[in-house]
């Protein structure tokens, strides 16, 4: 069955974008294939799937609550961030950048009611915006940024374990561990044996580059 999620584009234009690899649409959709429960970018390099076989979604939080597991040669962490779905619904772009630059709902006392706070909203109010606009809660989303920031890591540094578990945001290496393996089918260190060479660098790329990430 095709899914189309609430935004502003339809199935048929989604799928002429799919088809088309058309990178005007990079970002601001993402491709569930059920034959493979996989998702992607509009640009994947992969042979499109059959049309019947196909959903679209707002973010890749809400592919991943629908159970499709991220591409490894398209790389949905690295999609540029569009907001072009969000139109003039500010509240949501605002929580969605802060939970993407500050990390807002990372850390000990991260909550929901706190980042409404900081919109001047309350936390189910702020919930069921995202829910309505992005197919996920604000925690899911979150959860998404992380393993996003992590995989990120894991391609183009040489850094242990621990500290890219520590620098995307998760608490501890076993709930990183934990997360990625359910997002990704494997755990990192699969996908690190698999990844091209990297240079080791010192620094991490800024979590709040919304070039390199989506939801």
């Amino acid at each position: 069955m095709n899914i189309m999620a609430s935004m502003s584009l339809d199935f048929a234009e989604c799928d002429r974008a799919r088809l088309a690899r058309d990178p005007v649409y990079d970002g601001r959709f993402y491709t569930g294939v059920h034959t493979t429960g996989i998702y992607c970018r509009p640009v994947c390099p992969v042979r499109p799937a059959r049309s019947a076989n196909v959903s679209f979604f707002p973010s890749a939080a809400a592919a991943e609550a629908a159970g499709f597991r991220p591409c490894l040669r398209c790389r949905p962490e690295t999609a540029p961030f569009c907001s072009a779905w969000i139109g003039s619904r500010a509240t949501v772009e605002r929580a969605l950048r802060l939970i993407v630059e500050d990390g807002a709902l990372d850390g000990e006392g991260a909550t929901v009611e706190r980042l409404g706070v900081r919109l001047g909203v309350g936390a189910r109010q702020l919930t069921r915006l995202f829910v309505r606009h992005l197919q996920a809660s604000p925690a899911r989303v979150a959860r998404t940024a992380r393993v996003q920031r992590a995989k990120r890591l894991i391609d183009e540094t040489s850094l242990p374990m621990t500290e890219i578990a520590m620098q995307a945001g998760f608490g501890s290496l076993r709930r990183f561990n934990s997360v990625f393996a359910e997002v990704y089918g494997r755990p990192p260190t699969e996908i690190r044996r698999t990844r091209r060479p990297a240079k080791k660098v010192e620094t991490i790329e800024s979590a709040g580059n919304l070039e390199t990430l989506t939801l």
